[in-house]
Protein backbone atom coordinates (compact mmCIF):
# COMPACT_ATOMS: atom_id res chain seq x y z
CA UNK A 1 0.00 0.00 0.00
CA UNK A 2 1.58 3.23 -0.90
CA UNK A 3 1.22 6.06 1.47
CA UNK A 4 -1.43 9.24 0.52
CA UNK A 5 -0.36 12.50 -1.20
CA UNK A 6 -2.03 15.22 0.84
CA UNK A 7 -2.40 18.34 0.26
CA UNK A 8 -2.12 21.52 3.10
CA UNK A 9 -5.11 20.45 4.70
CA UNK A 10 -4.33 16.81 4.87
CA UNK A 11 -6.58 15.74 2.01
CA UNK A 12 -5.63 12.78 -0.01
CA UNK A 13 -4.97 14.50 -3.80
CA UNK A 14 -5.04 12.06 -6.64
CA UNK A 15 -4.53 12.32 -10.53
CA UNK A 16 -7.41 14.25 -11.81
CA UNK A 17 -7.84 16.02 -8.61
CA UNK A 18 -8.34 19.79 -9.37
CA UNK A 19 -5.98 21.77 -6.99
CA UNK A 20 -5.62 25.19 -6.15
CA UNK A 21 -1.13 26.58 -5.79
CA UNK A 22 -1.24 28.22 -2.66
CA UNK A 23 2.47 29.21 -2.29
CA UNK A 24 5.89 28.54 -4.90
CA UNK A 25 9.04 28.52 -2.84
CA UNK A 26 11.30 31.48 -4.31
CA UNK A 27 13.95 29.10 -4.62
CA UNK A 28 11.89 27.15 -6.97
CA UNK A 29 10.54 30.49 -8.94
CA UNK A 30 14.64 31.64 -9.19
CA UNK A 31 15.07 28.47 -11.21
CA UNK A 32 13.80 29.68 -13.81
CA UNK A 33 15.06 31.87 -16.78
CA UNK A 34 14.05 35.89 -15.59
CA UNK A 35 11.41 36.12 -18.63
CA UNK A 36 9.23 32.94 -17.06
CA UNK A 37 9.45 33.90 -13.73
CA UNK A 38 6.32 36.22 -13.67
CA UNK A 39 4.68 33.48 -15.83
CA UNK A 40 5.23 31.06 -12.43
CA UNK A 41 4.55 32.99 -10.14
CA UNK A 42 0.84 34.01 -11.84
CA UNK A 43 0.06 30.49 -11.38
CA UNK A 44 -0.08 30.87 -7.34
CA UNK A 45 -3.85 31.41 -6.58
CA UNK A 46 -4.45 29.33 -9.87
CA UNK A 47 -6.46 26.03 -10.09
CA UNK A 48 -4.87 23.20 -11.98
CA UNK A 49 -5.48 19.60 -12.58
CA UNK A 50 -3.25 17.07 -11.16
CA UNK A 51 -2.11 15.46 -14.79
CA UNK A 52 0.31 12.84 -13.38
CA UNK A 53 2.85 11.88 -10.28
CA UNK A 54 6.61 12.52 -10.58
CA UNK A 55 8.84 9.69 -10.27
CA UNK A 56 8.85 10.40 -6.29
CA UNK A 57 5.72 10.43 -6.42
CA UNK A 58 4.53 14.25 -6.26
CA UNK A 59 1.28 15.46 -8.21
CA UNK A 60 2.14 17.54 -11.02
CA UNK A 61 0.45 20.05 -13.04
CA UNK A 62 0.93 21.59 -16.14
CA UNK A 63 0.39 25.47 -17.14
CA UNK A 64 0.28 26.41 -20.95
CA UNK A 65 1.37 29.25 -22.63
CA UNK A 66 2.23 31.63 -25.80
CA UNK A 67 5.46 33.27 -25.84
CA UNK A 68 5.86 36.60 -27.55
CA UNK A 69 6.57 34.78 -31.30
CA UNK A 70 3.14 32.73 -30.63
CA UNK A 71 4.99 29.67 -29.91
CA UNK A 72 3.47 27.22 -27.05
CA UNK A 73 5.11 26.82 -23.78
CA UNK A 74 4.55 24.32 -20.93
CA UNK A 75 6.03 24.12 -17.24
CA UNK A 76 4.99 20.91 -15.85
CA UNK A 77 5.59 21.17 -12.18
CA UNK A 78 5.21 18.76 -9.08
CA UNK A 79 3.79 20.36 -5.81
CA UNK A 80 4.49 19.37 -2.34
CA UNK A 81 1.95 19.13 0.17
CA UNK A 82 1.89 22.42 1.83
CA UNK A 83 1.71 24.43 -2.14
CA UNK A 84 -1.52 22.94 -3.16
CA UNK A 85 -5.66 23.16 -1.73
CA UNK A 86 -7.55 20.13 -2.55
CA UNK A 87 -10.95 22.18 -4.13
Amino acid sequence: MTTPILDCKNQAVAIGDIVRIITLSKKFINNFPEDERILIESMIGQFFKVIDLDEDGYPCVMREWHDERGILQTHVIALDSEEMEKV
